[in-house]
């Protein structure tokens, strides 16, 4: 008992934490400039990135690559959740079916996607469905994963009490499966935010003509590091926001484990 209430007392971070660990990173940044007299090719000062992003901002030349990327990350998301969570849901009804699909399942993951977008841009050509398909590829089996263990976790007396219920298949998902196993499910989706931006820029830097990985090949090419820089500084961030944005849904939609 008191050690449960020691850890609920525990402090969350708060701002100034974030703050700080970002300016320590930024004095780091600099002093390994003014020790090692990097030139800006190699590694451009924190000064240098901003007045470049503040650049690339001004003549639209980020944001439309942004846009690019934003849209590839948020439909391959979709599309790779919706997926993942649609077959672990068949998967755990049927045991057959789950011992039958999943050294597949499992095969499939011994491949890189980075070895594999090649192929997809080839078959699926270099526009934005074959960024797609590998932003959903890349979520897709810890989503999967997930899902299974989330489903499997039900309480088999509550199945047994909504059976003895004579509650349909709808009812016994609606009421018992999606909140016994949404914990592990929202757990997932935290995990498949950040997958899916890596997933898209493999696929740009495989292969396009547009996106924050476009750029990165672009920037490189020029050796603009400081460009680089902004794009991946970018990325980053595009993934805490997609992050965040999960973990604001968990507290919306598990408030009563807060309660308890």
């Amino acid at each position: 008992m008191k050690a449960q209430k020691l850890f609920k007392r525990t402090p969350k971070p708060q701002g100034w934490s974030y703050a700080l660990a970002l300016l320590l990173f930024l004095v780091f940044w600099q002093l390994l400039i003014l020790l090692f007299h990097f030139p800006a090719f190699i590694l451009p000062s924190p000064l240098q990135v901003a007045q470049r992003f503040v650049s690339a901002w001004h003549d639209g030349n980020l944001l439309s690559h942004l846009a690019a990327t934003l849209s590839e990350v948020l439909t391959g998301l979709l599309l790779g959740i919706l997926g993942a969570t649609l077959l672990g849901y068949l998967l755990s009804r049927s045991k057959f079916l789950e011992r039958l699909l999943s050294p597949f399942l499992i095969a499939s993951q011994a491949v890189p996607v980075a070895a594999i977008a090649p192929l997809l841009i080839i078959w699926f050509g270099s526009g934005v469905l074959s960024k797609v398909l590998i932003c959903s590829l890349t979520v897709f089996f810890p989503m999967l994963v997930n899902t299974l263990i989330g489903l499997h976790s039900v309480p088999t007396d509550m199945r047994d009490l909504m059976t003895t219920l004579h509650a349909t298949r709808w009812q016994m998902l609606t009421f018992l499966e999606i909140p016994a196993a949404l914990p592990i499910l929202l757990g997932g989706m935290r995990v498949s935010a950040t997958l899916s931006v890596i997933g898209a820029v493999v696929g740009e830097l495989a292969g396009a003509d547009k996106g924050l990985g476009f750029l990165i090949n672009v920037a490189r090419g020029q050796y603009d590091t400081a460009l680089v820089f902004v794009a991946v500084l970018t990325l980053v961030v595009l993934a805490l926001v997609l992050y965040g944005s999960v973990t604001l849904l968990e507290k919306r939609f598990l408030r009563y484990q807060e309660a308890k």
